[in-house]
């Protein structure tokens, strides 16, 4: 070493990169490393979450008490996420595929996430009831006399009625039909302009069960000519997730 390199105190042979500039750059590589893997498995927990939309897959039972009744249902039948929670509740939503009534499995996924066919799909909410009559026990003393008179024939026995202008309705209709040893069956529906117009939502219908519950249910008006056999499945349905 000369004296110059000492004065300078230079070391001819120390490396070109510092051990601790390598372990400096080793700890960055491994810390995006870590950040790259945090942010492909958040990515592919977001996109899993974003599939199911609030669905879930869980048989797991849910015990539901609305005022004097006890429902138990599978998590997989319960729309919303905050509703599959054992206890007291004042409402519970349900959705089911038709004509399987099943819930939301891998193999039924496609049947809820396909806006384009929306007579695959019934949707229930149930609450405690705040009247003595179902949609059934309505036509007499209430619906009839709103009905304008004009009555058309509609699909599998069922008659349409017209309201009248002032009634409230809009452009709602009502179909009813006699049932043999029941109360006349009665449905209100908003009918789309054509068929592909059609949503999961355009007729509803309510119906007591239990001690006092009351269910409405809603369907797409492509299934009018199965009325008869839904409001018979939806019946047993739920008659039998009722706990005595």
């Amino acid at each position: 070493m000369t004296a110059n390199s000492a004065a300078a105190g230079h070391d001819d042979h120390a490396p070109l990169i510092s051990t601790r500039f390598v372990s400096m750059l080793t700890a960055a590589v491994v810390g995006l490393a870590a950040l790259t893997a945090t942010i492909s498995l958040a990515g592919r927990w977001y996109g899993e979450s974003l599939a199911l939309a609030g669905h879930t897959t869980s048989t797991e039972p849910t015990d539901i008490l609305i005022g004097q009744d006890h429902l138990r249902i599978s998590s997989n039948f319960i729309r919303f996420e905050q509703q599959r929670v054992t206890g007291r509740a004042d409402r519970v939503d349900l959705y089911l595929t038709w004509p399987g009534l099943q819930g939301y499995t891998d193999g039924t996924r496609a049947l809820f996430n396909d806006v384009n066919k929306p007579q695959s799909l019934l949707f229930l909410d149930i609450s405690q009831s705040t009247m003595s009559r179902d949609m059934s026990g309505r036509i007499e003393p209430i619906y009839r006399h709103l009905f304008s008179g004009k009555m058309l024939p509609g699909p599998a026995g069922l008659v349409r009625h017209e309201m009248k202008q002032n009634s409230g309705y809009g452009q709602e209709v009502f179909f009813t039909a006699n049932r043999d040893g029941d109360t006349p069956y009665a449905v209100r529906c908003m009918m789309p302009a054509t068929p592909a117009l059609s949503s999961s939502a355009d007729c509803q219908r309510d119906i007591h069960i239990g001690r006092d519950l009351v269910v409405l249910y809603r369907f797409s008006s492509q299934l009018l000519p199965q009325w008869h056999a839904i409001d018979t499945a939806i019946t047993t349905f739920l008659n039998k997730r009722l706990v005595p």
